[in-house]
């Protein structure tokens, strides 16, 4: 059974406690605690060792699974910790973005070395590093990501998170591009977007279902490849109420769950 999720940074105007209850009662199976500085910090890296005990017990009293973590960016000094901190919560992947400059050779061969490092980083601590193609970036496309798939073939603790929302901003289709990146993909980031950007809109019309994207060819896709990883809603964009965050949230999780109920997934 594939498992759905939703990024805390929805719910980032809400204690993580209460995040966490809201997505238990839209019916995911777990979430992806936001540690992304300057935006959403449910997961404090500088100091997560005096949060497990509370977060872990949040996550038991909702019956959820933390099932990644996002850091953003790709930074030695918010990485080194962040590894630690997922090993000590059982947090199973990293998910962040390549950085770097779009369409530029150099930029693109740094990002994949700072990556190659902070993998086999993440692999002593039994994570998983996942970067996505994000529009704008070094990797912002189908040939960027595979292109750091060859070179970083072999290399433990990495992996790449297919959102599909970036590469249909990159002019692709997304469930034509899942298959080439599938071998090497452990985590999906999911949401839905009006028009090829360079914004993927509101955060409404980021709502699965709402927006372009094929969506449900993607998922068809997805369970055809045998993808076995984490499905995370990620919505950003500015501050939500409560009541607007939990009807994405609900609304995306019945549209997925239908799509991979069809398809036999759930």
């Amino acid at each position: 059974m594939i498992k759905l999720g939703v990024n805390s940074v929805l719910f980032k105007t809400l204690p993580f406690s209460e995040a966490a209850r809201l997505i238990s009662l839209c019916g995911y199976d777990g979430l992806e605690i936001s540690a992304i500085r300057g935006m959403c910090e449910h997961l404090n890296l500088d100091s997560w060792e005096r949060q497990k005990d509370e977060l872990l017990a949040i996550m038991a009293d909702n019956e959820l699974a933390f099932l990644a973590t996002e850091v953003a960016a790709l930074d030695p000094e918010r990485l080194l910790p962040a590894f630690a901190a997922c090993q000590g919560l059982g947090i199973p992947v990293v998910n962040v973005g390549s950085g770097g400059r779009q369409d530029d050779q150099a930029s693109l061969d740094a990002a994949i070395d700072l990556l190659a490092q902070m993998a086999d980083a993440a692999a002593l601590h039994g994570v998983t590093l996942c970067v996505k193609a994000h529009v704008g970036a070094a990797i912002h496309d189908t040939a960027t990501t595979l292109y750091a798939i060859d070179k970083l073939k072999g290399v433990q603790g990495f992996g790449i998170d297919m959102d599909p929302s970036h590469v249909y901003r990159a002019s692709e289709l997304p469930e034509e591009a899942l298959p080439h990146v599938l071998p090497a993909t452990r985590h999906v980031h999911i949401r839905d977007c009006k028009g090829r950007g360079p914004s993927p809109g509101v955060p409404q019309l980021q709502t699965c279902g709402r927006g372009d994207i094929n969506l449900d060819a993607y998922l068809k896709t997805m369970v055809a490849g045998n993808y076995q990883g984490p499905v995370n809603l990620e919505i950003i964009g500015p501050e939500l109420t409560m009541e607007e965050a939990v009807t994405i949230a609900a609304e995306s999780y019945g549209y997925m769950n239908a799509i991979l109920r069809r398809y036999n997934a759930r």
